[in-house]
């Protein structure tokens, strides 16, 4: 295998073990083994330790992530249905991993670090969008991936603490937050309509100063 081949085959081992040993080289090595590469290989996928791994992990997820909703199955959904479902997708494929989660969020939270946390987080709505169907290029394209990055983070912290059987707690929190998403979108997307039918102060001016004939 390739480094980049090593890499995927390795992040989805890595999280349970980092569980108990922190997003280490011990870890790493636990990881190899049951990959069948000797832990120096393994190492030199991941140069810059624990953030790189975090990433790689993360990858894995997404690429599950896509794997799981196919074309047929995202155009089935309503928009608020795909966008639920991809974040709770998300959740549950760390659900067996929320100690190597929280771990890998304090890592991620450390100065030198945010950079990083910023554009997987960026990434991460960035894939959910793009699997839902959207494909804006305007302001929209930008404004919608922030949004999902606070819905998306803010129901990540509750999971984390969720100890109700089938996640409840989160769904219902992430279920809330995606309908007030909603509602301001339905105002805004009214107050534009209305905004557009507002007499035009430069319309009327230059009536004045070329009226009709």
């Amino acid at each position: 295998m390739t480094l980049d081949e090593l890499r995927l085959a390795l992040a989805p081992h890595i999280a349970p073990n980092a569980a108990f040993d922190g997003w280490s080289d011990a870890a790493l090595a636990i990881a190899a083994a049951e990959v069948g590469v000797p832990a120096p290989r393994a190492r030199l996928c991941f140069p810059r330790g624990a953030p790189e791994m975090i990433d790689a992990w993360f990858d894995a997820i997404d690429r599950d992530m896509a794997l799981a909703f196919p074309l047929e199955r995202i155009e089935a959904m309503k928009i608020r249905d795909r966008i639920r479902s991809l974040v709770m997708h998300r959740i549950e494929a760390m659900k067996p991993d929320r100690e190597a989660l929280r771990r890998a969020l304090a890592i991620l939270a450390q100065p030198q670090n945010l950079p990083l946390a910023a554009r997987l987080a960026w990434r991460a709505a960035d894939r959910m969008w793009r699997l839902a169907g959207d494909r804006a290029t305007d302001f929209n394209h930008y404004s919608k991936r922030a949004i999902l990055m606070g819905v998306y983070g803010a129901s990540t912290l509750v999971f984390l603490d969720d100890d109700s059987d089938d996640l409840a707690l989160t769904r219902a929190f992430l279920n809330r937050r995606i309908d007030e998403v909603m509602r301001f979108e339905k105002t805004k997307a009214q107050w534009r309509g209305n905004r557009e039918r507002l007499p035009s102060l430069s319309r009327f001016l230059g009536r004045l100063r070329y009226p009709a004939v």
